[in-house]
């Protein structure tokens, strides 16, 4: 992935949007490379559509397995739904399937705290290193 440089010279945090459109073409394990290698960097990453459920087993399972004290802290991974997650069908709900329109948020976890988290939002303090 390209990384942004900051004009003036000044670091900060950088946050990588990822659209869905992006994400749909690639295959699972590249979905988790993708995630882990922008964090690891250090970058906040936002999924537009987010991930399925077993997909992010798996992202929690390759970042558990690559966390080193010297090197990677892990990730912090904060999920909500869109509006149209509350349209599902009865089926659906019954069934324990959700829908795959939410918005991911994923970074370092020495970076990011999550402050608050309701169906409306994701309040996160997101500090430099």
């Amino acid at each position: 992935m390209p990384e942004a440089k900051a004009p003036d010279g000044n670091s900060g945090v950088q946050i990588d949007l990822i659209s869905g459109n992006r994400m749909s073409n690639l295959t699972s394990m590249e979905k988790i490379r993708l995630i882990l290698d922008g964090v690891r960097d250090g970058n906040i990453v936002i999924l537009e559509e987010g991930l399925a459920p077993e997909e992010e087993s798996k992202l929690i399972e390759v970042t558990m397995a690559e966390i080193s004290p010297d090197e990677f802290n892990g990730i912090e991974i904060e999920t909500y739904p869109s509006s149209q997650a509350g349209d599902q069908g009865f089926l659906d709900r019954l069934m324990g399937r959700q829908s795959a329109a939410k918005l991911t948020v994923i970074g370092p976890a020495n970076q990011i705290e999550t402050l608050h988290k309701d169906e409306n939002l994701i309040s996160a303090l997101v500090s430099r290193k």
